[in-house]
This record gives C-alpha cells, structure tokens and sequence, in this order.
C-alpha cells in the first residue's frame, strides 16, 4: 500500500488540502484493494484554515515512512514556515519520500531548499514573488506541474488535479489514473499549460492565434521555421513573435517544443512506436533531442514514462480510458 502524509499548516487552503485526499482516496485499480492509504499531518491538532477550523487526527510523527507527501497551497506563502514543517520535509526526502506541492505550497518547499537548482512552478499570480526571494530556483509559470522526479510541484487550483492524476499514472498505469479521473469529472490530461491562463496585456489586434495554433498542432513533424510560420500567419517575423508572446506567454519555438513532448507523451501512452520513431513522428530531428526536451518538461526520460504509465494500453482502451491509437510494432 502506498502511504500519503498531507501536511496541513496554518493557513491552508481547504480546497487544495482536500483535492489529494480526495483523488488518491479514491483511487481504484484491479487486484488491489486499498492503493493508497491517505493520512493528513497538521502542526496542530487544531488548524485554522480560513473559514472554518480543523481537527485533523494525525500529528507530524506520521509524516515519517509515507511514500509520498503533499503540501497544499498556504493563505499566506509569505509568513515563515514553522521548523517543525522544515525538518519534517527534510527528513521524508533524505528516507526517499515523493514530495510534492499544490500551488503556494511551493514556496514551504522552497523554503527547506528542496527545490533549489530544480525547475518549478507556482500558481501564476505568485511564481514573480516565488522566484525574486529564491533565485537558486528556476520558476516555470507556464506550466500545470513540473515533475523532477522525486519532487514535484503545481500551478494553481484546478492544477493540482492535474499533478494527483499524473501521480496516479507513475503508479498505477493510465487505466488507475482514468478512473480517477472520471470520478473527479475532468480530462485525464488538459492541453496546454498555465500560459492559458495568465493575464497578459491585451494584443494591440483582436486577431486571435487560434487558427495559427490549429495550424501548427497538425504539422509538429515538419521543421518549421519562424520565417514558414509568420509566413502562414501572414505576418513579419517581428508581429509574429510580438503576438505570440502577447496571446500565449511564451515564443513559437518554445510552444512548438512543448506541443511536441505532449503529443511524445501521448504516443508512448497509447502505441508502441519506438522512442526513434516517436522522435520523428512528432518533429524531433533525433531521439536523443527528445529525450533532452522530455527530460527537462516532465522531468523523466521517454522510457522511464513509458514504463510508469504501465504501458496498460490494451487495458486503458479497454476500459474506454484513453483514445484510441493503433499499435504498431
């Protein structure tokens, strides 16, 4: 049985200490009658978190030999992380503890200096404070989650669904994370990342890049050329990028590159075209260009997510979880 220890602080944020009980207390997959068993770990017996009080049942002594632990997003991310919090998380990464955070949660984690030389991420209104107090950190605000492996950490809300469901994935197979999915009544996997929801100043035109954005998605296996993409946009290469950034947070490179890991993402769920072909079917130049890219945005090599999703193809189609996409060998 998988152990999760969710610390709950002063000043958690109810929505974000209840989404990991929720999903991995519901979490269901064949032959095992319990994978998780959820413990929440307060400072106090007796929290405050906003509204209302709460009485949690465990103390921090039950972090210790749980498997993973998640620290919601806190009220105030400013105020100073009590010790007993700092040690605690300390000491669960030295056992070899999954450690994770939702939302402002992160800056607990960044805090004990877990995340320093890591990429991460935060909720997008937070991630400039997050980054200004802790430059050893390299803050990712486009993203809904950023898995380094042993550490993980969240965007905002909603996205730390999106975190709990990938967890489920790594241990369970995709088929585990569907059902949970289904049961939280959401996507298994939302496009995009937290770019989409940032507020950036609105484009000096209304012409939206939804068309272009289509447009590039169909064609991540040609070598596109910022010159080739201005040019169907109609468009200088300079509005080009001025509008990119300006609608999506980031340059039509960099949106390129991550459209291809996502669909690599995909293929490696739902076929069993080699790594080598994956790399060309998704605009790669080389296998090892994706493994880098894969490396550096989920944090894992192609092949190790192939095997933590479960490689359950056959049962996640099975079971209607994931799309259909036939195999070849």
């Amino acid at each position: 049985m998988h152990v999760i220890a969710v610390i709950a602080m002063h000043g958690v944020l109810p929505f974000d200490l209840s989404m990991p009980c929720e999903v991995f207390g519901r979490t269901y997959t064949d032959g095992i009658d319990q994978p998780y068993q959820v413990r929440v770990c307060g400072e106090a017996r007796d929290i405050k978190a906003g509204a209302f009080d709460l009485r949690v049942e465990h103390d921090l002594s039950h972090v210790a030999g749980a498997h993973t632990v998640i620290v919601p997003g806190i009220a105030n991310p400013a105020a100073p992380i009590p010790t007993t919090v700092v040690s605690t998380l300390h000491a669960a990464a030295a056992g070899g503890a999954r450690i994770a955070s939702i939302c402002t949660g992160a800056f607990v984690l960044a805090a004990t200096g877990l995340l320093d030389g890591l990429r991460a991420t935060t909720h997008w209104l937070a991630a400039p404070a997050l980054a200004a107090r802790y430059p050893a950190i390299d803050v990712d605000p486009n993203v809904l989650f950023v898995d380094n492996g042993q550490i993980l950490t969240s965007a905002g809300a909603a996205a730390g669904l999106d975190m709990c469901l990938h967890m489920v994935r790594r241990d369970y197979g995709a088929a585990a994370a569907a059902h949970a999915a289904r049961l939280a009544v959401m996507p298994l996997e939302r496009d995009g990342g937290q770019a989409q929801f940032i507020v950036h100043e609105a484009p000096s035109s209304a012409a939206s890049l939804e068309p272009l954005l289509r447009w590039m998605q169909q064609n991540l296996g040609r070598a596109l050329t910022l010159q080739d993409i201005a040019r169907q946009a109609t468009m200088s290469t300079r509005t080009l990028s001025r509008r990119f950034r300006e609608q999506t947070g980031t340059t039509p490179s960099q949106w390129m590159a991550m459209a291809r890991v996502r669909r690599a993402q995909h293929l490696l769920e739902a076929s069993a075209l080699s790594v080598e072909q994956i790399a060309t079917e998704v605009g790669f130049v080389s296998a090892a260009t994706l493994r880098d890219r894969f490396r550096r945005v989920v944090g894992v090599t192609p092949t190790a997510y192939r095997h933590a999703s479960g490689g359950r193809v056959e049962a996640a189609k099975a079971a209607g979880c994931i799309q259909h996409e036939a195999a070849r060998s």
